[in-house]
């Protein structure tokens, strides 16, 4: 396993982060639990990265060992494709297992080219396999929870493989038991059950349907869905392009609050989310709050021009300066609203 001491800043998509203590790449499951084991058997404490999509690392770097995962590996039960290169549907399902260093959008593109239905709408996300049943990684109407039927894991605390079937993984929004008991699991694979067939899952966000012109709970083409869904990301800056300084982010840097049903504010959409309570969305509380897309106009970090929900480097910020104008946001909205925003990602060294 090459070893090297490196700046994370070069590792995640804010392009911030300090230097690493030490640095190891993982390519396959032994050499992934082999140095998760040294390391805990040392000590020292471990960062695991994957695409780095979804981390807020410290200036002063990492203090430890950064683990990258990557392994690979995408293997099917069942042939979705015939002879002649079309989807044949007659086998009705298929159970995909994949490593978790593979690349989030190369599984979905797989997906959609493979007829593997239920994650076509999770187009252009950042990151690994690995990191999705984490976070429950969800957008435009589908989480990962909906597709996912086991979750491999290398037990920290027993020193062991274990299987979670989707039922005890704790799945809710933006949530798991990995999240809950953050460091303790390893994700190692991660199978997912697709229905097998040319058409979507019903399209359950209506600005998703609109843009496909159906309407919401209709199914549109695989392909079609996929395309559209990265025209609008690509439209919120939501793509990786390393020419575009909006897209030098962490991707939505709040999460869409849970809040009883009373305290949704005047005006607000909200969506049902359990008994008397009810999930709001967070870019409105934003930008009703006189945070506008661009926020502030001018410095080392600004809201996206493109999507209030997004903080962005514009090429010489630091972590620090990204989390004063997360503290800026998320206190204005707390004033304005009595509604406190909780960070999506992971912070590292660092706290907001």
């Amino acid at each position: 396993m090459p070893e090297s001491v490196v700046r994370l800043a070069e590792h995640t998509t804010l392009r911030l982060g300090g230097p690493a203590a030490s640095f190891v790449v993982a390519a396959t499951e032994d050499e992934l639990t082999e140095a998760v084991a040294a390391a805990d058997a040392a000590g020292r404490p471990v960062l695991l990265i994957g695409g780095g999509s979804n981390l807020v690392v410290a200036d002063d770097g990492f203090d430890g060992v950064v683990v990258e995962v990557a392994t690979r590996g995408i293997a099917a039960d069942v042939e979705t494709v015939d002879p002649d290169g079309e989807i044949d549907p007659s086998c009705g399902g298929v159970l995909v297992t994949v490593a978790a260093g593979e690349s989030w959008d190369d599984l979905v593109a797989r997906a959609v080219a493979s007829g593997w239905v239920g994650v076509e709408a999770l187009s252009g996300i950042p990151g690994s396999v690995g990191a999705t049943p984490i976070q429950n990684v969800g957008a435009y109407g589908q989480e990962v929870a909906q597709t996912i039927a086991s979750v491999r894991v290398w037990d920290r605390r027993l020193r062991g493989f274990r299987t979670y079937l989707a039922a005890e993984c704790g799945f809710g929004y933006r949530w798991s038991r990995f999240k809950a008991d953050p460091g303790r699991h390893l994700v190692v694979a991660v199978t997912f059950q697709f229905r097998v067939g040319t058409l979507s899952a019903p399209v359950a966000y209506a600005e998703l349907a609109r843009t496909l012109g159906v309407e919401v709970g209709q199914r549109a083409p695989l392909e079609q869905v996929r395309e559209t869904v990265l025209g609008l990301r690509r439209g919120k800056g939501m793509v990786l392009d390393a020419a575009d300084h909006d897209t030098w982010s962490a991707g939505s840097f709040f999460t869409n609050p849970v809040v009883d049903e009373e305290q949704v504010p005047d005006g607000a959409p909200s969506y049902p989310h359990g008994e008397g309570r009810a999930k709001v969305p967070a870019a409105w509380l934003i930008e009703h709050a006189g945070f506008t897309k661009g926020h502030p106009g001018s410095g080392p970090v600004t809201l996206s021009t493109k999507h209030t929900l997004a903080l962005t480097n514009r090429g010489s910020a630091t972590t620090a300066d990204l989390l004063g104008l997360a503290r800026e946001v998320r206190d204005g909205v707390r004033e304005r609203f009595g509604i406190e925003l909780v960070n999506e990602p992971v912070l590292v060294g660092v706290r907001l």
